[in-house]
Protein backbone atom coordinates (compact mmCIF):
# COMPACT_ATOMS: atom_id res chain seq x y z
CA UNK A 1 0.00 0.00 0.00
CA UNK A 2 1.75 3.22 -1.39
CA UNK A 3 1.25 6.01 1.64
CA UNK A 4 0.76 9.68 1.87
CA UNK A 5 3.02 11.51 4.77
CA UNK A 6 0.80 14.20 6.20
CA UNK A 7 3.66 17.06 7.52
CA UNK A 8 7.41 17.76 6.68
CA UNK A 9 8.73 18.93 10.29
CA UNK A 10 10.77 17.56 12.18
CA UNK A 11 7.95 14.64 13.76
CA UNK A 12 8.22 13.81 9.34
CA UNK A 13 11.63 13.26 9.24
CA UNK A 14 11.18 10.61 12.26
CA UNK A 15 8.13 9.23 10.88
CA UNK A 16 9.36 8.64 7.14
CA UNK A 17 13.07 7.08 8.73
CA UNK A 18 10.31 4.67 10.23
CA UNK A 19 8.65 3.88 6.73
CA UNK A 20 12.17 3.03 5.44
CA UNK A 21 13.11 0.73 7.88
CA UNK A 22 9.47 -0.94 7.58
CA UNK A 23 9.96 -1.07 3.77
CA UNK A 24 6.95 0.92 3.09
CA UNK A 25 6.48 2.44 0.29
CA UNK A 26 5.93 6.55 0.24
CA UNK A 27 4.18 8.39 -2.31
CA UNK A 28 5.11 11.84 -1.15
CA UNK A 29 4.95 13.99 1.47
CA UNK A 30 1.36 16.83 1.65
CA UNK A 31 2.42 20.01 3.84
CA UNK A 32 1.27 23.71 4.10
CA UNK A 33 4.58 25.31 3.90
CA UNK A 34 7.47 23.01 2.68
CA UNK A 35 8.37 22.94 -1.08
CA UNK A 36 11.47 20.84 -1.30
CA UNK A 37 11.92 17.48 -1.08
CA UNK A 38 11.82 16.01 2.35
CA UNK A 39 14.54 12.64 2.82
CA UNK A 40 14.35 12.49 -0.90
CA UNK A 41 10.64 12.91 -0.99
CA UNK A 42 8.38 15.18 -2.89
CA UNK A 43 6.22 17.56 -1.67
CA UNK A 44 3.01 16.95 -3.65
CA UNK A 45 0.83 19.82 -2.46
CA UNK A 46 -0.70 21.23 0.68
CA UNK A 47 -2.57 19.03 3.32
CA UNK A 48 -5.72 19.75 2.02
CA UNK A 49 -5.24 18.45 -1.38
CA UNK A 50 -5.29 14.34 0.05
CA UNK A 51 -7.96 13.40 -1.61
CA UNK A 52 -6.34 14.15 -5.07
CA UNK A 53 -3.59 12.07 -4.47
CA UNK A 54 -4.60 8.18 -4.67
CA UNK A 55 -2.18 6.77 -2.30
CA UNK A 56 -4.07 3.96 -0.23
CA UNK A 57 -3.02 5.23 2.95
CA UNK A 58 -1.97 7.82 4.98
CA UNK A 59 0.01 8.69 8.05
CA UNK A 60 0.05 11.62 9.60
CA UNK A 61 3.61 13.08 10.71
CA UNK A 62 2.40 16.18 12.55
CA UNK A 63 3.83 16.68 16.17
CA UNK A 64 0.71 18.79 17.44
CA UNK A 65 -1.71 16.47 18.68
CA UNK A 66 -4.55 18.63 17.79
CA UNK A 67 -3.58 18.71 14.64
CA UNK A 68 -2.34 15.05 14.09
CA UNK A 69 -6.26 14.11 15.10
CA UNK A 70 -7.59 16.79 12.94
CA UNK A 71 -5.85 15.75 9.73
CA UNK A 72 -6.17 12.05 10.77
CA UNK A 73 -10.42 12.34 10.52
CA UNK A 74 -9.55 14.23 7.05
CA UNK A 75 -7.50 11.10 5.51
CA UNK A 76 -10.17 9.05 6.92
CA UNK A 77 -13.00 10.89 5.64
CA UNK A 78 -11.26 10.59 2.33
CA UNK A 79 -11.10 7.23 2.32
CA UNK A 80 -7.04 6.54 3.13
CA UNK A 81 -6.41 3.55 5.74
CA UNK A 82 -4.83 5.04 8.90
CA UNK A 83 -2.18 2.09 9.69
CA UNK A 84 -0.35 2.21 12.43
CA UNK A 85 3.41 2.58 12.26
CA UNK A 86 5.57 0.28 14.31
CA UNK A 87 9.49 0.70 14.27
CA UNK A 88 10.97 -2.28 13.85
CA UNK A 89 13.61 -1.54 16.57
CA UNK A 90 10.57 -1.15 19.20
CA UNK A 91 9.26 -3.55 21.72
CA UNK A 92 5.14 -3.97 21.71
CA UNK A 93 4.10 -6.81 23.52
CA UNK A 94 1.70 -9.16 21.92
CA UNK A 95 -1.07 -8.75 23.97
CA UNK A 96 -0.67 -5.10 23.99
CA UNK A 97 -3.36 -3.19 21.66
CA UNK A 98 -2.27 -0.47 18.81
CA UNK A 99 -4.79 1.75 17.27
CA UNK A 100 -5.35 2.91 13.80
CA UNK A 101 -2.33 5.33 12.55
CA UNK A 102 -0.67 5.32 15.97
CA UNK A 103 3.13 5.18 16.23
CA UNK A 104 5.29 3.53 17.93
CA UNK A 105 9.04 4.68 17.41
CA UNK A 106 12.58 3.12 17.60
CA UNK A 107 13.66 1.88 21.31
CA UNK A 108 10.02 2.52 22.16
CA UNK A 109 8.63 -0.11 24.63
CA UNK A 110 5.07 -0.93 25.41
CA UNK A 111 4.18 -3.82 27.75
CA UNK A 112 1.49 -6.05 28.42
CA UNK A 113 -2.05 -5.40 28.32
CA UNK A 114 -1.08 -2.16 27.56
CA UNK A 115 -3.55 0.19 24.94
CA UNK A 116 -2.19 2.89 22.10
CA UNK A 117 -5.37 4.74 20.78
CA UNK A 118 -5.44 6.11 17.08
CA UNK A 119 -3.04 8.06 16.13
CA UNK A 120 -1.23 8.07 19.57
CA UNK A 121 2.85 8.50 19.79
CA UNK A 122 4.85 6.46 21.85
CA UNK A 123 8.16 8.37 20.41
CA UNK A 124 12.06 7.20 20.89
CA UNK A 125 12.86 5.07 23.53
CA UNK A 126 9.65 6.10 25.47
CA UNK A 127 8.34 3.27 27.79
CA UNK A 128 4.44 2.31 27.89
CA UNK A 129 4.61 -0.35 30.78
CA UNK A 130 2.16 -3.32 31.50
CA UNK A 131 -1.53 -2.20 31.13
CA UNK A 132 -1.05 1.19 30.71
CA UNK A 133 -3.93 3.48 28.39
CA UNK A 134 -2.87 5.77 25.86
CA UNK A 135 -5.86 7.36 24.50
CA UNK A 136 -6.38 9.05 20.93
CA UNK A 137 -4.08 11.72 19.87
CA UNK A 138 -2.03 11.72 22.47
CA UNK A 139 1.73 11.89 22.67
CA UNK A 140 4.23 10.34 25.10
CA UNK A 141 7.37 12.03 24.19
CA UNK A 142 11.42 10.80 23.99
CA UNK A 143 12.66 9.21 26.89
CA UNK A 144 8.98 9.43 28.93
CA UNK A 145 7.90 6.90 30.90
CA UNK A 146 4.74 5.42 32.22
CA UNK A 147 5.07 2.92 35.27
CA UNK A 148 2.18 0.20 35.46
CA UNK A 149 -1.26 0.92 35.02
CA UNK A 150 -1.21 4.88 33.82
CA UNK A 151 -4.11 6.74 32.01
CA UNK A 152 -3.49 9.46 29.61
CA UNK A 153 -6.22 11.30 28.12
CA UNK A 154 -6.90 12.28 24.53
CA UNK A 155 -4.53 14.74 23.02
CA UNK A 156 -2.48 14.95 26.30
CA UNK A 157 1.19 14.82 26.25
CA UNK A 158 3.73 13.58 28.39
CA UNK A 159 7.19 15.35 27.79
CA UNK A 160 10.34 14.33 27.00
CA UNK A 161 11.86 12.48 29.93
CA UNK A 162 8.96 12.88 32.26
CA UNK A 163 7.94 10.18 34.79
CA UNK A 164 4.34 9.18 35.79
CA UNK A 165 4.21 7.02 39.06
CA UNK A 166 1.70 4.20 38.76
CA UNK A 167 -2.05 4.28 38.75
CA UNK A 168 -1.37 7.76 38.15
CA UNK A 169 -4.06 9.61 35.54
CA UNK A 170 -3.52 12.79 32.99
CA UNK A 171 -6.65 14.33 31.98
CA UNK A 172 -7.43 15.20 28.26
CA UNK A 173 -5.09 17.93 26.68
CA UNK A 174 -3.31 18.09 30.17
CA UNK A 175 0.67 18.63 29.65
CA UNK A 176 3.38 16.92 31.96
CA UNK A 177 6.53 19.29 31.37
CA UNK A 178 9.53 17.64 30.37
CA UNK A 179 11.31 16.19 33.03
CA UNK A 180 8.48 16.39 35.65
CA UNK A 181 8.16 13.60 37.85
CA UNK A 182 4.25 13.40 37.89
CA UNK A 183 3.29 11.56 41.45
CA UNK A 184 -0.60 12.50 41.29
CA UNK A 185 -3.60 13.02 39.05
CA UNK A 186 -3.29 15.95 36.85
CA UNK A 187 -6.97 17.32 35.88
CA UNK A 188 -7.87 18.12 32.13
CA UNK A 189 -6.01 21.01 30.19
CA UNK A 190 -3.98 21.20 33.32
CA UNK A 191 -0.35 22.29 32.78
CA UNK A 192 2.30 20.89 35.38
CA UNK A 193 6.00 20.73 35.75
CA UNK A 194 8.52 19.68 37.93
CA UNK A 195 9.82 17.03 40.76
CA UNK A 196 7.20 16.59 41.89
CA UNK A 197 5.05 18.02 39.22
CA UNK A 198 2.85 20.99 40.48
CA UNK A 199 0.52 22.97 37.84
CA UNK A 200 1.98 26.22 36.66
CA UNK A 201 0.29 29.48 37.24
CA UNK A 202 -2.55 30.33 35.28
CA UNK A 203 -3.15 26.56 34.93
CA UNK A 204 -5.80 24.18 35.52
Amino acid sequence: MRLLVLGAGGHALVVLEALDALGREVAGVLDDRATAPVLGRPVLGPLASLEAHGAGGAVVALGDNALRLHWGEAARRAGLALPALVHPAALVSPSARVGDGAQVMARASVGPLAAIGALAVVNTAAVVEHDCVVEDGAHIAPGAVLCGTVRVGAGALVGAGAVVAPGRRLGAGAVAGAGAAVVRDVPPGAVVAGVPAKPLRGSG
